[in-house]
This record gives C-alpha cells, structure tokens and sequence, in this order.
C-alpha cells in the first residue's frame, strides 16, 4: 500500500467529525442530508469531510439526481481491514457516537430515503 494512502487514511482517523462519519457509514450507504442530520455539522463542513474521506479512498459517492450518497468501500488490504475493524470495536467510548447513533433512528436513513 502506498506511504501517501497510509498517510491520508490514518489523517481521516485522526479527526472527530470524519471518525463519526464513517462510524455512521458502518451501516450502509447514507445521503449527505442524512449525514448532516445526524452529525450536527453544517453541510459545507461535512462536504469537506466527505471529501477528504474520498481522497483517502475509505468511502466511495454516488449520485442520484440530486441527491449524493456515501457507502464505506470494501476493504482494498488488511491494513485497510484492521483500520474497519478498529472503527466497529476501538471507538465504543467516542461520546458523539451513541448521540449519533440515536439521531439515526430518527432519520430517513433508508436506501433512496432522501426527499
């Protein structure tokens, strides 16, 4: 694996906003209205997570009209897999998450559920 994919896939675990971004993808494939809801985050700044999240190749967009939506790509090495592992097991105690996880509930969050 590349020295610049490490780097870039460590630095997306490195911040709290991306860190609950991909925690919420662990469950399937989300539109970025959802991910807005959720997370609380102005949408220009999830745009930019999701963006980098893109850039590091841990997440992959497609669009439906207008409407974009992100799903986690499947496991490219081992390091790749252990970092997916880490992100289900390791994170348990990231306050947000459980709030997160609540808000999901409440949301659309269905395949094609923006609209």
């Amino acid at each position: 694996m590349p020295k610049t994919t490490v780097n870039l896939m460590f630095r997306a675990f490195s911040d709290r906003t991306r860190l609950r971004i991909l925690h919420l993808l662990l469950k399937g494939e989300m539109c970025v209205c959802d991910i807005v809801t959720i997370t609380r985050v102005p949408q220009p700044k999830a745009s930019r997570h999701l963006a980098y999240l893109l850039r590091a190749g841990l997440i992959v967009k497609r669009k439906q009209g207008l409407w974009a939506y992100y799903r986690l790509t499947s496991a490219a090495s081992p390091f790749h897999r252990s970092l997916i592992k880490c992100l289900k097991e390791c994170f348990r105690d990231v306050p947000e998450l459980a709030g997160d996880a609540k808000r999901a509930s409440r949301t659309c969050c269905q395949p094609g559920g923006c609209r």
